[in-house]
């Protein structure tokens, strides 16, 4: 098992240094002039020399790339073109933003998708099984972005529910903001006991929950069925069947539990896929997210803001995909190779 994940790290790092040469390269490769971007439009040949020393744009690409590699690893993520602040302290910011989605999407889909996949299995054949693979399909299938509009056109601008966009209300903003303690605004706003604040970022983080968690949902639905029908066709099933087990017994205590590998795997990756693709939700709901930071950076061509939030997405990728692979390594059926 050591050698097995000390391997996986070592081509984690390998794609990592791959991610990091490709996007240096062809941020560079873009037509813009970081040096003006830092210095300024109206700049003069002194000040845009400087920059180019700052920023160190004077150096062969191999050693940029060296340089970088090195700072990133130090924490010295460098600083935003545009905002000029540290790349390492937004990303600190924005960060939590975008976990607080994907965490509470992933809940989401467990809470629904999982029993909806045991009881589709329980009932395979039936109306409800048919009406629930529908479902899933149909949540699979809709563009993130889509499902994201319909849902602001229908609690927001028709039903006048629920916030449009946004993290908070202007007016929790001005009096009752949240205190940074962890990063986290909900868990900062309990932890500070300011409820007004809790409940307003409850009510305003609903709507981009929802819309993350369509995909996840309808796959975590699907494949808790095509486990749990595998499973229920073991000799096992149906020996604590014939002893006179409750069926709630059979399919929730047996039956689950031993079809929950497969999902364990795939969870892991479906967290990491939202992680790095987060960011047309954000964008649509206007939330100060990782994703939202990252669509702002392109938007300006903000290499450094680019590059390193590239790096953190592709390190929580390889990270969760290595999860994900200690997960299956842990079944005694499956035979390492490594």
């Amino acid at each position: 098992m050591a050698v097995f994940i000390l391997r996986r790290v070592a081509l984690g790092f390998v794609a990592l240094l791959g991610v990091l040469v490709v996007t240096y390269v062809l941020v560079h490769l873009a037509p813009i002039n970081p040096a003006r971007q830092y210095a300024g439009a109206h700049a003069t040949a002194e000040q845009l020399a400087a920059a180019r020393e700052t920023l160190g744009l004077n150096k062969s690409v191999p050693v940029q790339i060296a340089d970088y590699a090195k700072n990133f690893v130090s924490g010295n993520w460098g600083v935003s073109l545009q905002t000029k602040r540290s790349v390492l302290t937004d990303v600190r910011t924005t960060l939590p933003y975008t976990i607080e989605l994907v965490v509470l999407s992933m809940s989401v889909s467990f809470v629904i998708g999982i029993p909806l996949g045991v009881l589709s299995a329980k009932r395979k054949g039936h109306t409800a099984d048919h009406i629930s693979r529908v479902v899933s399909v149909a949540l699979i299938a809709i563009p993130t972005f889509w499902l994201a509009l319909g849902l602001q056109y229908v609690f927001s601008g028709t039903l006048h529910l629920l916030p449009l966009s946004g993290a908070y209300s202007y007016e929790v903003v001005l009096d009752n903001p949240i205190i940074p303690i962890t990063g986290f605004p909900l868990v900062d706003a309990l932890l500070a006991g300011n409820f007004t604040a809790f409940w307003n970022h409850v009510v305003h983080l609903v709507l981009p929950v929802l819309a993350l968690t369509g995909l996840s949902l309808g796959s975590i639905q699907r494949l808790t069925r095509a486990s749990m029908l595998e499973v229920l066709d073991e000799d096992y099933i149906l020996a604590s069947r014939s002893y006179g087990l409750p069926e709630r017994t059979v399919l929730w205590g047996h039956g689950l539990k031993n079809a929950l590998g497969p999902l364990a795997t795939v969870s892991a990756l479906t967290i990491a896929w939202l992680l790095v693709n987060t960011f047309l939700v954000e964008s649509i709901f206007a939330w100060p997210g990782m994703g939202n930071y990252m669509v702002s950076a392109i938007n300006t061509l903000d290499y450094p803001v680019i590059l390193a939030v590239t790096l953190v997405s592709a390190i929580s990728y390889l990270m969760l995909n290595l999860l994900a692979d200690v997960i299956i390594a842990l079944d005694p059926r499956v035979r390492l190779r490594t």
